[in-house]
């Protein structure tokens, strides 16, 4: 494991002429930016604005306004391809709280959509996110498999700057009540995409809702053709440590970047672990 710190790699990260990143760690006890890297910098986030969508579906279900239990009914355009699970089973229903497990734990594009038109679409989440304080992280609508020309062109867009802020945030059970927080940081536990920044924590992506070896940790990924992004917190014996991480570059002039952007981020899950651990 890299014995650098977290400003060392982020200084190394930064000199990269392919991909451009932007990057914030912050203490949630504190507050204080550990390292960062183009932090207010507003980037596509493929699938990371959907922590928003968990808010508002956690604020509802608060509220009593949702039935968790209530079954939803996908309809023909809510169908869409690339990640999720829903659309590989039989079942043809599936209870709210459910959809928002899937959305957490497989990032899962149809029980998005499902979710985000049973709530009252992207306004009603903005509307959320906005009343909640949170700046610079957005969903933009539902998922699509072709974006037309009155389609907003991406997902879902942020900072990390704004993602880091969120996420120290609901750590530390702000946003929105102590419950709301509470809820989507579990959904959010279950994520089973441990391959960017949390591939350097050595958990069992199928299984790790509990502490294992002294590390807990929650996070949301974003995959899209030259964006890979992941915000989340890790929490050990030293501390939590929230963080967002987000590459982006040009897939078809540069197509080993990939693989740059996955390194760098491995990199930096290095550095953080090594703060929560105390080292």
């Amino acid at each position: 494991m890299s014995a650098a710190s977290p400003p060392e790699v982020v200084a190394r990260l930064a000199t990269s002429p392919t991909v451009a990143w932007g990057i914030q760690l912050v203490d949630t006890a504190t507050g204080q930016v550990l390292a960062a890297h183009r932090p207010d910098q507003v980037q596509r986030t493929a699938s990371l604005g959907k922590v928003l969508l968990l808010l508002e579906v956690a604020r509802l279900l608060e509220s009593g306004d949702l039935d968790g239990s209530q079954q939803l009914v996908p309809r023909p355009d809510d169908l869409v391809g690339d990640s999720g699970l829903w659309r590989h089973l039989a079942t043809a229903e599936m209870q709210v709280v459910d959809c928002a497990a899937l959305v957490g734990a497989f990032s899962d594009n149809l029980a998005t959509n499902v979710l985000l038109r049973r709530v009252g679409g992207a306004r009603a989440v903005e509307e959320t996110a906005v009343a909640a304080g949170i700046d610079d992280v957005a969903l933009h609508g539902p998922v699509r498999d072709v974006r037309g020309p009155s389609d907003p062109p991406t997902l879902s867009t942020g900072s990390a700057a704004g993602l880091a802020a969120f996420a120290a945030r609901l750590h530390r059970r702000e946003l929105v009540s102590p419950g709301a927080s509470e809820r989507v940081a579990g959904w959010l536990s279950l994520n089973a995409d441990l391959s960017m920044v949390a591939s350097a924590f050595g958990l069992d992506p199928l299984c790790h809702d509990d502490a294992d070896r002294g590390l807990s940790l929650w996070n949301k990924t974003g995959t899209i053709t030259g964006v890979r992004g992941d915000v989340g917190v890790l929490s050990g014996p030293a501390g939590a440590v929230a963080y967002a991480v987000l590459a982006e570059w040009d897939d078809r002039a540069e197509p080993l970047a990939r693989e740059e952007a996955l390194g760098g981020m491995a990199l930096v899950g290095a550095a953080v672990r090594r703060v929560v651990e105390g080292a």
